[in-house]
């Protein structure tokens, strides 16, 4: 009798559970779906949750008051490509592939992610995630294995080489492999189907076919915005006109400026605010927006201002620089009921946190142990945290090398045929008064610890390079 009523209680219990669906790891359907938002050149102090007042960014600033922002997040590098490497292996310019932009080697080759680099999108895929990539890739010169869909990526739609997203009227774009032209463009005369509205077309529709399916998705929007060309539609243009602004006459060179470049610069970051507004609107169209984590971010500082928008706040450098202007960029996230509305967090993360932080939203591990990222989940929820010992970038186009290093309010700077300089950064975040002098301890310290952060590449040695013709 006992036996019947345990062999009974067993087939009960198993049908419950059918009947259910409990959930596991293996039931994709219940992974959250993770939205990746990043912008090209824009500044720390570009945007109003950040104290910008001139241009206008009401989409971002909403989703900030709805979510959490991150003060103290870094890019992966101060220009994209190694920046983008940063983020998709999970390593920073100490030991990740793509360590400068195409052209700016000690070799003079030109460096793609290898077929045995990891990334996030192959991460995810091996947790049940489809996967995206639309705007600029950026990290295809030549080769398979620099492919967005040979380091797992479903699909993609956008720029493929890094020069090609220089401009925003091009003849062609790429979907997956195939060449996509662009009928009737003309870049010199900045005239035709602009890109920019391309790609956030193209992620309004993904986000319609993936409302068709059940499989959790990771979306990777990389726009171009407000990277030079400064061109922009006029509609986009209106708002800012007849403001009394200052002036700032624009050339057409390799980049295919508009005339005005104030009220173009300040259009081309709205025209973006406006269509994350659109992306969190389809979300929420298609009732996926309280199972989808989206984050917003930029891939360096700014490059084109040079006072009148702020654009740094108070930071010191821009682009190009490892001082904060060049690295320390804008953060924010949103998560209906996972991450508390109107917060701020002052961690200390970077770009290479992202893929342990997705592997740790999707329920999985990182394949690889030997990453320089650490989840920073448990920030965006307003949780104990765990912090970095430090964080590392260097950097060797122009007047490289250059290196940086902030281990918890220390910052060490070290460039080309100069001393190495030392900041307090909470009590000088400008980067203003070198300490270097007054203390040698530290200074010591963190010059050994610089030693240990990175490992050797032939194609990025610390010397001064001469750029391929």
């Amino acid at each position: 009798m006992l036996r019947k009523i345990i062999v009974l209680t067993i087939v009960v219990g198993f049908v419950w559970a059918c009947k259910t669906k409990l959930p596991s790891v293996s039931d994709t359907s219940k992974k959250p779906n993770i939205v990746f938002i990043m912008a090209d050149d824009l500044g720390y102090g570009d945007v109003g949750f950040n104290g910008q007042t001139k241009i206008k960014t009401p989409a971002l600033d909403q989703m900030a008051k709805e979510g959490v922002v991150l003060t103290n997040h870094y890019s992966g590098s101060p220009v994209c490509g190694p920046s983008r490497s940063c983020l998709l292996t999970g390593t920073n310019t100490g030991h990740t592939t793509v360590r400068g932009n195409p052209n700016w080697t000690t070799s003079g080759a030109d460096v793609v992610l290898k077929e045995e680099d990891v990334t996030v999108a192959e991460e995810l895929k091996r947790a049940g995630y489809h996967t995206a990539i639309l705007g600029k890739w950026g990290m295809d010169e030549y080769g398979v294995s620099g492919q967005a869909n040979a380091q797992g990526f479903d699909y993609f739609y956008g720029y493929r080489r890094h020069g090609e997203a220089h401009h925003y009227y091009p003849k062609h774009l790429w979907r997956n492999t195939e060449k996509v032209p662009l009928e009737g463009n003309i870049p010199e005369e900045t005239f035709g189907q602009y890109s920019h509205d391309l790609v956030s077309n193209e992620a309004l529709s993904y986000l319609d076919q993936r409302a068709e399916s059940k499989q959790p998705f990771f979306m990777y929007v990389a726009f171009t915005t407000p990277h030079y060309e400064l061109t922009v539609p006029e509609d986009s243009k209106e708002q800012y006109k007849d403001l009394g602004w200052e002036k700032k006459p624009m050339k057409k060179g390799h980049y295919y400026n508009d005339e005005e470049g104030n009220v173009a610069y300040a259009g081309m970051v709205s025209r973006m605010d406006r269509d994350i507004g659109r992306i969190r609107a389809k979300l929420k169209e298609h009732g996926m927006d309280k199972n989808t984590l989206v984050i917003f971010t930029s891939d360096n500082g700014h490059e084109y201002d040079r006072g009148f928008f702020n654009s740094n706040g108070d930071f010191k450098g821009r682009k190009r620089d490892v001082y904060e202007g060049g690295i320390h960029v804008p953060f924010t996230a949103v998560w209906p009921n996972n991450i508390p509305a109107e917060t701020k967090s002052n961690h200390q993360s970077g770009f290479w946190d992202f893929l342990s932080t997705a592997c740790e939203v999707a329920g999985i591990a990182p394949t690889k142990d030997d990453l320089d990222g650490i989840s920073y989940l448990n920030a965006l929820k307003g949780e104990k945290q765990k912090a970095h010992e430090y964080l590392y970038w260097e950097f060797n186009e122009g007047k490289g090398p250059r290196q940086a290093l902030r281990k918890g309010d220390w910052k060490l700077v070290r460039q080309y045929q100069k001393e190495d300089e030392l900041y307090f950064l909470s009590e000088d975040v400008g980067e203003e008064n070198d300490l270097s002098k007054a203390n040698p301890k530290k200074l010591k310290e963190l010059q050994a610890l610089i030693l240990t952060a990175r490992t050797d590449d032939p194609n990025y040695e610390l010397v001064k390079i001469v750029k391929k013709k």
